[in-house]
Protein backbone atom coordinates (compact mmCIF):
# COMPACT_ATOMS: atom_id res chain seq x y z
CA UNK A 1 0.00 0.00 0.00
CA UNK A 2 1.53 3.18 -0.90
CA UNK A 3 1.50 6.10 1.23
CA UNK A 4 0.11 9.26 0.31
CA UNK A 5 2.89 12.34 0.02
CA UNK A 6 0.89 14.95 1.79
CA UNK A 7 1.02 12.64 5.20
CA UNK A 8 4.65 11.86 5.13
CA UNK A 9 6.58 13.71 6.85
CA UNK A 10 8.79 16.57 4.49
CA UNK A 11 12.34 15.74 3.83
CA UNK A 12 14.95 18.50 4.33
CA UNK A 13 14.65 19.60 1.04
CA UNK A 14 11.37 20.21 1.04
CA UNK A 15 11.89 22.37 3.66
CA UNK A 16 14.66 23.91 1.67
CA UNK A 17 12.51 24.90 -0.78
CA UNK A 18 9.89 26.00 1.45
CA UNK A 19 12.33 28.35 3.05
CA UNK A 20 13.69 29.32 -0.26
CA UNK A 21 9.71 30.12 -1.63
CA UNK A 22 8.74 31.89 1.68
CA UNK A 23 11.86 33.50 3.49
CA UNK A 24 12.03 36.24 0.76
CA UNK A 25 8.20 37.87 2.04
CA UNK A 26 8.91 36.46 5.93
CA UNK A 27 11.99 39.00 5.88
CA UNK A 28 10.14 41.80 3.77
CA UNK A 29 7.56 41.46 6.03
CA UNK A 30 10.31 41.44 9.37
CA UNK A 31 11.94 44.56 7.64
CA UNK A 32 8.69 46.88 8.27
CA UNK A 33 8.19 45.30 11.89
CA UNK A 34 12.02 46.07 13.38
CA UNK A 35 14.30 48.80 14.30
CA UNK A 36 16.98 47.10 12.25
CA UNK A 37 17.99 44.42 9.49
CA UNK A 38 19.62 42.43 12.25
CA UNK A 39 16.37 42.36 14.24
CA UNK A 40 14.40 41.68 11.02
CA UNK A 41 16.60 38.32 10.57
CA UNK A 42 16.48 37.22 14.22
CA UNK A 43 12.19 37.63 14.45
CA UNK A 44 12.40 35.56 10.55
CA UNK A 45 14.67 32.82 12.57
CA UNK A 46 12.65 32.67 15.88
CA UNK A 47 9.39 33.15 14.33
CA UNK A 48 9.80 30.27 11.82
CA UNK A 49 11.20 27.68 14.15
CA UNK A 50 8.36 28.68 16.61
CA UNK A 51 5.49 28.49 13.89
CA UNK A 52 7.31 24.92 13.15
CA UNK A 53 7.14 23.77 16.93
CA UNK A 54 3.54 24.92 17.45
CA UNK A 55 2.29 22.35 14.65
CA UNK A 56 1.13 18.79 15.58
CA UNK A 57 2.61 17.38 12.70
CA UNK A 58 5.89 17.79 10.45
CA UNK A 59 4.00 19.65 7.83
CA UNK A 60 5.31 23.32 7.10
CA UNK A 61 3.44 26.18 9.49
CA UNK A 62 0.66 27.89 7.75
CA UNK A 63 2.09 31.35 5.99
CA UNK A 64 -0.11 33.25 8.09
CA UNK A 65 1.04 31.81 11.90
CA UNK A 66 4.71 32.38 10.48
CA UNK A 67 3.44 36.31 9.89
CA UNK A 68 1.62 36.95 12.80
CA UNK A 69 4.48 35.54 14.96
CA UNK A 70 7.29 37.60 13.32
CA UNK A 71 4.30 40.85 14.39
CA UNK A 72 3.65 39.41 17.83
CA UNK A 73 7.74 39.07 18.41
CA UNK A 74 8.56 42.29 17.11
CA UNK A 75 5.89 44.15 18.92
CA UNK A 76 7.59 42.15 22.57
CA UNK A 77 11.23 42.96 21.02
CA UNK A 78 10.05 46.85 20.22
CA UNK A 79 8.49 47.06 23.78
CA UNK A 80 11.78 45.35 25.71
CA UNK A 81 13.61 47.78 24.15
CA UNK A 82 11.58 50.80 25.44
CA UNK A 83 11.70 49.13 28.32
CA UNK A 84 15.61 48.58 28.02
CA UNK A 85 15.97 52.51 26.91
CA UNK A 86 13.37 54.21 29.60
CA UNK A 87 16.11 52.29 32.32
CA UNK A 88 19.06 53.17 30.48
CA UNK A 89 18.19 57.09 30.45
CA UNK A 90 16.66 57.14 33.82
CA UNK A 91 20.21 55.24 35.41
CA UNK A 92 22.11 58.14 33.17
CA UNK A 93 19.92 61.13 34.56
CA UNK A 94 21.14 61.71 38.18
CA UNK A 95 18.50 61.50 40.49
CA UNK A 96 17.25 64.01 42.55
CA UNK A 97 18.23 63.32 45.76
CA UNK A 98 16.06 64.76 49.11
CA UNK A 99 17.90 64.00 51.63
CA UNK A 100 15.07 64.35 54.26
CA UNK A 101 11.30 64.38 54.38
CA UNK A 102 10.09 67.80 53.95
CA UNK A 103 7.35 66.91 56.86
CA UNK A 104 9.90 66.72 58.99
CA UNK A 105 12.31 69.32 58.43
CA UNK A 106 11.42 72.98 56.85
CA UNK A 107 11.99 72.89 53.56
CA UNK A 108 15.18 76.08 53.77
CA UNK A 109 16.58 73.99 56.44
CA UNK A 110 16.67 70.53 54.12
CA UNK A 111 18.01 72.32 51.36
CA UNK A 112 20.45 73.94 53.70
CA UNK A 113 21.60 70.57 55.31
CA UNK A 114 21.44 68.55 51.75
CA UNK A 115 23.90 71.01 50.23
CA UNK A 116 26.27 70.45 53.20
CA UNK A 117 26.05 66.63 52.15
CA UNK A 118 26.51 67.08 48.85
CA UNK A 119 29.53 69.35 49.29
CA UNK A 120 31.58 66.76 51.47
CA UNK A 121 34.50 65.57 49.53
CA UNK A 122 33.44 62.18 48.48
CA UNK A 123 35.41 59.26 50.75
CA UNK A 124 33.39 61.51 53.26
CA UNK A 125 29.86 61.83 51.52
CA UNK A 126 30.05 57.74 50.80
CA UNK A 127 30.13 56.65 53.82
CA UNK A 128 27.54 59.17 55.29
CA UNK A 129 24.66 58.06 52.78
CA UNK A 130 25.49 54.30 53.37
CA UNK A 131 25.49 54.58 57.13
CA UNK A 132 22.53 56.84 57.06
CA UNK A 133 20.80 56.23 54.38
CA UNK A 134 21.30 53.03 53.27
CA UNK A 135 21.58 51.40 57.22
CA UNK A 136 24.83 49.44 56.79
CA UNK A 137 27.27 48.65 59.41
CA UNK A 138 30.57 50.26 59.48
CA UNK A 139 31.52 46.25 58.74
CA UNK A 140 29.27 46.32 55.99
CA UNK A 141 30.62 50.15 54.50
CA UNK A 142 34.07 48.77 54.71
CA UNK A 143 32.79 45.77 52.34
CA UNK A 144 31.57 47.78 49.74
CA UNK A 145 33.83 50.50 49.52
CA UNK A 146 36.47 47.74 50.23
CA UNK A 147 38.23 49.82 52.72
CA UNK A 148 38.61 48.37 56.38
CA UNK A 149 36.32 48.57 58.98
CA UNK A 150 38.09 51.65 61.22
CA UNK A 151 38.80 53.65 58.27
CA UNK A 152 34.82 53.65 57.62
CA UNK A 153 34.03 54.35 60.96
CA UNK A 154 36.78 57.19 61.00
CA UNK A 155 35.19 59.03 57.62
CA UNK A 156 31.87 58.51 59.67
CA UNK A 157 33.20 60.51 62.61
CA UNK A 158 35.31 63.56 60.13
CA UNK A 159 32.19 63.58 58.00
CA UNK A 160 29.78 64.49 60.67
CA UNK A 161 32.09 66.78 62.19
CA UNK A 162 32.67 68.45 59.14
CA UNK A 163 28.31 68.52 58.90
CA UNK A 164 28.63 70.20 62.30
CA UNK A 165 30.81 72.71 61.42
CA UNK A 166 29.14 73.22 58.19
CA UNK A 167 25.81 73.45 59.60
CA UNK A 168 26.35 75.28 63.08
CA UNK A 169 24.40 78.39 61.86
CA UNK A 170 21.56 76.79 60.37
CA UNK A 171 20.61 74.20 63.03
CA UNK A 172 21.13 77.05 65.36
Amino acid sequence: MKSDRTHESPTSSDWQRWLAEHAPKFLLFARQQARSEADAQDLVQEAVLESWQRQSDAAPPPLGLVFATIRRRAIDLARSENRRARRESAASDPPEVCWFDSGIEDRERSQLIQAAVQNLPDIYRDVISLKVWGELTFAEIAEALDIPANTAASRYRYALAELRKRTKEVLA
